[in-house]
């Protein structure tokens, strides 16, 4: 028998894919989001307080949909930079072989045709 580990369980996938995957979810979630706050408004015809079977101030819902875009606008910031650090990371870690095969797929520098890979 194998001894058990002790301690934390192993991890099955790095925390930074993780992450990267979670932010990745993120960004394509905040067009959902943004939709639906969109809508709210629709949802105040007749609940306005005080004005039964009222419809809502048109400078209330311009305010809020202003206020809905800017929150989408500084969450897109935020998912585009924990995206864009990521791949800065990778892109440093990986940036050998990306050379590497840039310059293959160029031909090689030899002028001839880039070499079939099977």
């Amino acid at each position: 028998m194998s001894p058990r580990p002790t301690g934390r369980r192993p991890e099955f996938v790095a925390r930074d894919t993780y992450r990267r995957r979670r932010t990745i979810d993120a960004a394509g979630l905040l067009p959902i989001l943004g939709a639906l706050l969109f809508l709210v408004p629709l949802l105040w015809i007749g609940a306005q307080v005080g004005e039964p079977g009222g419809a809502p101030r048109t400078s209330h819902v311009m305010l809020y949909l202003f206020a809905v875009w800017a929150i989408l606008v500084v969450l897109s910031a935020l998912v585009s930079r924990g995206l864009g650090a990521g791949s800065d990371a990778q892109a440093t870690e990986d940036g050998e072989h990306a050379d590497m095969d840039a310059s293959e797929d160029a031909g090689g520098g030899a002028g001839g045709p880039p070499e079939r890979r099977g």
